[in-house]
């Protein structure tokens, strides 16, 4: 199996809205010198398009704030706690609904 696709303990999935979006945020981060890789969501999150961007906490400020300067923000960022259990971390204001 590719490690390269494996999340691990400690990951960060940031899930957005449209497979549009999340390339767009893919190819952006990745032009900076970004860590991330494009993989899967779990099943278990709940997510419009599927996919999901992979980064380690050590990406995360850098990756935040160059989504945020692109108005390209996921609908949230989760982190995995062991295999098939994530938290949500962060979460958009934009999705919250009173």
């Amino acid at each position: 199996m590719d490690n390269r696709t494996v999340i691990q303990e400690g990951h960060l999935l940031a899930v957005f809205n449209s497979v549009h979006r999340v390339m767009k945020a893919e190819d952006l981060l990745k032009k900076l010198g970004l860590q991330v890789l494009l993989i899967p969501a779990p099943r278990v999150l709940s997510t419009d398009c599927g996919l999901a961007l992979r980064f380690c906490n050590d990406e995360n400020n850098g990756i935040m704030q160059a989504l945020s300067r692109e108005q390209l923000q996921p609908v949230f960022v989760c982190r995995c706690i062991k295999a098939g259990i994530f938290e949500t971390v962060w979460k958009s204001e934009e999705n919250n609904i009173p």
